[in-house]
């Protein structure tokens, strides 16, 4: 099991930041209970661009929603 470095919420998605086996990377994983994303980003990004990949987060799962809506 990977080492967490963080796990936070970001509105109703939970966010957890876990190490890799390459210590320039960092595994991300976000859950809201419905819908599930992971991938990863390398450390400069994660400590100097945590707000705009949060904003990404955010931007994706409305996506995902807004998608699911036009199929209904």
């Amino acid at each position: 099991m990977s080492k967490e470095v963080e796990s936070y919420k970001l509105g109703n998605i939970q966010v957890v930041i876990t190490e890799t086996d390459n210590p320039n990377k960092l595994n991300v994983d976000c859950n809201d209970g419905t819908y599930h994303s992971e991938f990863t980003v390398r450390m400069y990004e994660y400590k100097n661009y945590k707000r705009h990949m949060n904003q990404k987060i955010l931007n994706g799962y409305k996506a995902q929603y807004e998608k699911e809506k036009e199929t209904d």
